[in-house]
This record gives structure tokens, C-alpha cells and sequence, in this order.
């Protein structure tokens, strides 16, 4: 058994190649401070657009740049409802036409609860 024990450095562990004729690309370093205090940097490729929040590596906060750069407000649209849909589609005229139909036909016992439509039928 100790005849196919392997010796030496484990596998995997390290890397025997030295860096001599590598060229690294271009790197830039950007710091960060978060609300309690703690500072780190975060490299970043030279080309890279930069954030302007990073999570803080020891507490979990949001950290903001160290250079003071923030970031544009962009402008929120309002959420489209679904009565805004509706109107898309169809004119508060039409919607009141409709309406009178279904109310008709409620009232007439054609319409209700358990009742299938017997006009689509």
C-alpha cells in the first residue's frame, strides 16, 4: 500500500511555472467604503466599466467608491396598470357599452354565479 502512496507536493496544490514571459493584461485597483468603516479595493480589467456599489467582503453592507463617484439616477417609468392596458384597447364609450350588455343580461338571469355564458356557448 505504501508503494502507491504519492510523495511529494499534493495535486493540485501548488504550480511549479514561473511568471518569466507572461504579459498580464492591463488592471486598475478601485477602493470602496462601506457605512462601518471598512475599507477594501476590487481590481478591475482596465476596459471595464466600473461599479459604483460593491458588497463589503466583512460585514455584507453596500460599500460605496472611495473616489466619490455615484452613480446617475435613471428616470423610473410609472407601472402600467391594468386599467391603463384596458384603455389601449378600448374607449371608456366602448367600456360603458359593455358594460350595459353584461348588466342586461345579469338582471335578466342569463349572467350569474354558476350560470354559463350562454352567449359564447
Amino acid at each position: 500500500m505504501a508503494d502507491r502512496a504519492l510523495r511529494g507536493s499534493g495535486l493540485g496544490a501548488k504550480s511549479f511555472e514561473d511568471e518569466v514571459g507572461i504579459e498580464f493584461a492591463a488592471r486598475q485597483d478601485v477602493g470602496f467604503d462601506c457605512a462601518r468603516g471598512h475599507h477594501f479595493s476590487v481590481t478591475f480589467a482596465a476596459e471595464a466599466e466600473l461599479p459604483t456599489l460593491w458588497e463589503c467582503p466583512r460585514c455584507g453592507s453596500e460599500a460605496k467608491r472611495s473616489d466619490g463617484v455615484v452613480a446617475e439616477v435613471k428616470e423610473a417609468k410609472p407601472a402600467r396598470t391594468h386599467w391603463d392596458m384596458l384603455l389601449e384597447r378600448r374607449s371608456i364609450a366602448e367600456l360603458e357599452e359593455l358594460l350595459a350588455e353584461r348588466l342586461d343580461l345579469l338582471r335578466a338571469g342569463e349572467l350569474g354565479p354558476g350560470t354559463p355564458d350562454r352567449r359564447t356557448a
